[in-house]
This record gives C-alpha cells, sequence and structure tokens, in this order.
C-alpha cells in the first residue's frame, strides 16, 4: 500500500511544516517592502552549522522575492564554480527584464560596459563580448574590484529607475575566492551609498563572519549578521507534529520529547528521524515505545550518509587531526589539547588544520579553539572501529 511521507530530509528540500524561522521571513519581508519603495538596506548574512536549515530559508526567500516582484537570483557557490560568470549572467538576465520598460533603455549602454569591463577584468581571453583590439586592451587594464562596482552601480541605477528591485541570494558564500568576496563587498557597499535598492542575503559557515571581517573591515557595518542554529523544544515539537497532523497521525507528549533529546532540535535530524519513524508506523498514533526501536536506524541513516560524506574527502592526516579534537572529549576544544593528542606542535598540525577549515569540516568557534562544522559529528566519530584503532 502506497504511503505519503510528509518528512523531507535532505540538502535544502522545503520541509512540509518551516518552524522556527517566523522572525527571520518577517525581516526579509520587510527589506523586501523597503526595496519596493526605493529604500537601500542593509544586506544580510546568515551562518550556522550543516543540517540547521540554511539553504531552506534561501530558497524561502527566494520564492518571497518572486512573489513580491523583486527580480532576484539563487546562486550557490562551489570550488568548482566561476563567481564572476554567475554574477554576469545574473546581471544580463536583470538587463533584460529592465530592458523592457523605457525609464531603462538610457542606461542600458553604460550596463553593458560595465558588463564587458567585468569579464574581461577576470579572463582577458574570454570571447562572451565581441571588442576590437583597442576596446579589449582599455577594458582588460581596469581592476576586478572596480569592474564589479561598475556593474552593481549601473545595474543599481536601473533598479532604481524602472523600479525593480534587485536582490542576489547566495548560498555557501565562504567558498568565494577572497579577492572576489571583497570586491562584491566594497559593490554592494557603493551601490549602497548611491541609495540603490539592491541587496544580498548571504548563508555559509560560522567563519564566514570572520572571513568578511579580515576582507574589509567595514563589512561589520555593511551586514547584518544572523545565526541559524537549531530549533527550541516548542519549535521541534511543532516540526515534528504538525506533518505528520494532516495525515491524521498523532504523536505522543513523550515521544515528541524522546525525539528532541535524540535530535536536540537540528532541523535535518528531525526530518530524517521522523520519515524513518513514519515509514514504519502502522495506525496513526506515534508512540515513545516506536520511537526508540528507530533509534539505531536513525544514526545508521546519518553515519552512511550525512557524516559519511563528509569524512571520506578527509586525508589520513586529516582524520588523524579530526580523532585527536574528538579525544579533548569536549567540543570546543583548543588547539593546544589537539596538538597533545595528536604528537605533534601547533605549528606543524597549521596546514591540516587550514585544510579542514577550507573543505567547511571544522571552523574556529574563538581565538585557538575548534570545533565542526556539522552537529553530533564527534558522536559519529567515536562509533568508527578507525577511531578505536587510532585510541590505541
Amino acid at each position: 500500500m502506497f504511503k505519503i511521507n510528509p518528512y523531507r530530509p535532505g540538502a535544502g528540500l522545503m520541509p512540509m511544516f518551516l518552524a522556527g524561522r517566523e522572525n527571520d521571513i518577517e525581516e526579509i519581508k520587510n527589506i523586501f517592502e523597503a526595496l519596493k519603495y526605493n529604500i537601500p538596506t542593509q544586506s544580510v548574512i546568515y551562518s550556522g552549522l550543516r543540517g540547521v536549515g540554511k539553504t531552506v530559508l534561501m530558497n524561502k526567500f527566494y520564492t518571497m522575492a518572486k512573489e513580491m516582484d523583486l527580480f532576484c537570483e539563487y546562486v550557490e557557490i562551489d570550488e568548482k564554480k566561476d563567481f564572476t560568470s554567475i554574477i554576469s549572467d545574473t546581471a544580463q538576465e536583470f538587463l533584460k527584464k529592465a530592458g523592457r520598460k523605457e525609464r531603462g533603455k538610457p542606461f542600458m549602454q553604460k550596463a553593458l560596459d560595465a558588463l564587458k569591463s567585468l569579464v574581461l577584468s577576470f579572463n582577458p581571453e574570454d570571447t562572451t563580448f565581441s571588442l576590437s583590439i583597442q576596446e579589449r586592451e582599455l577594458y582588460v587594464t581596469r581592476s576586478y574590484e572596480r569592474s564589479l562596482i561598475q556593474v552593481f552601480t549601473s545595474i543599481g541605477e536601473i533598479a532604481y529607475e524602472t523600479g525593480i528591485p534587485i536582490c542576489f541570494i547566495i548560498d555557501e558564500i565562504q567558498y568565494i575566492k577572497k579577492d572576489e568576496l571583497g570586491a562584491l563587498i566594497s559593490a554592494i557597499h557603493r551601490a549602497n551609498q548611491l541609495g540603490y535598492p539592491i541587496v544580498v542575503i548571504g548563508a555559509g559557515l560560522p567563519k564566514i563572519v570572520k572571513m568578511l571581517s579580515d576582507v574589509k573591515s567595514y563589512s561589520e557595518r555593511l551586514f547584518e549578521y544572523k545565526t541559524v542554529g537549531s530549533l527550541t523544544e516548542e519549535q521541534s515539537v511543532k516540526a515534528i507534529i504538525e506533518p505528520a497532523r494532516k495525515f491524521n497521525v498523532e504523536y505522543s507528549e513523550k515521544a515528541t520529547d524522546r525525539i528532541f533529546e535524540i535530535t536536540k532540535g537540528y532541523p535535518f535530524f528531525i526530518q530524517q528521524f521522523c520519515k524513518i519513524i513514519y515509514d514504519v508506523v502502522d495506525g496513526k498514533y506515534i508512540g515513545t515505545e516506536l520511537v526508540e526501536e528507530n533509534i539505531s536506524k536513525f544514526f545508521e541513516a546519518l553515519d552512511s550518509g550525512f557524516f559519511k560524506s563528509r569524512y571520506e574527502r578527509c586525508s589520513d592526516m586529516e582524520k588523524a587531526f579530526i580523532f585527536s579534537m574528538v579525544k579533548c572529549g569536549k567540543l570546543p576544544c583548543t588547539i593546544s589539547n589537539i596538538s597533545k593528542n595528536f604528537g605533534k606542535n601547533g605549528k606543524s598540525i597549521s596546514p591540516i588544520r587550514a585544510k579542514l577549515i577550507d573543505k567547511g569540516i571544522i571552523y574556529s568557534t574563538k581565538h585557538g579553539e575548534l570545533d565542526f562544522t556539522v552537529p553530533e559529528f564527534d558522536g559519529f566519530i567515536r562509533r568508527l572501529e578507525e577511531y578505536e584503532e587510532w585510541k590505541r
């Protein structure tokens, strides 16, 4: 018999009931309303661990922007994607839309010139635009940062004149290269100074806050920083019961208490655990007995997918670094304790630490302390035979 399962664990999949993010949604809605009145606002950066629902939020904001008739593009950055091409393509799509309005036409050539400059400052061999030798030499001599500023201010001017606000939603923002990130900060800063209705909403791992500050010190004033964390117990209960309620399936209070205790309120964990439970429920009631019976299946699912995929990206030396972190017992742990467990001094393990940070496995909670970007990752490591062998 076919049964619809209302829980949706996955990378960025929208749950049937989005719990605990009402304030964030309302705040972004107010930002979009301000932009429609040509009022520039602070850009917003959301940071948090893996599995807390940052991408779900970004997708929700994208849908809201479209419904409110903003020009909005969702961009997910990774190490392989060319950020400059993404921005260039997005700007061209905006110009197509704005070009249909008479008030935007007088500003089109200026914006196209800015795009040519951006593309060629990044890659002089690019053939996106047909240019003479003289034009190509002119554009190539311009700096990348200056070119991106010109793109943002020129499309921002068109946005102001046509009444079409622009929103860039950038997910996994920690993967933007340092020079590109610096140029992006400068570009949005200048567009804001000129009063143009253009905003960036970004999401990334906790290290992004320090990254932005290191690249441009004034980014602390340019962006509003928000932390996306695990759900409270009340919010978690709603995330658990509301999807099932649509199919007349109820949980006992003790069952929801136990699910919260096991998942610690992490949205992805709740979706994963409840999906497993719902798959085997026979009837319209879920009690603690059914929850207890499926705890091992829940951890097996996390270990074979959510945790393992990240662990297997690590070299043997990186795994040893991770084991040394877990051996500290309590997280976050100090670099000095990690060094002691590793059996090497802090300087010699610094390159390994840097690689793990770049891979998004660990992050610095504060000076001299590290933690995992994936919640409960230390529990996964403790369940590994490799870790037990390493300890011996």
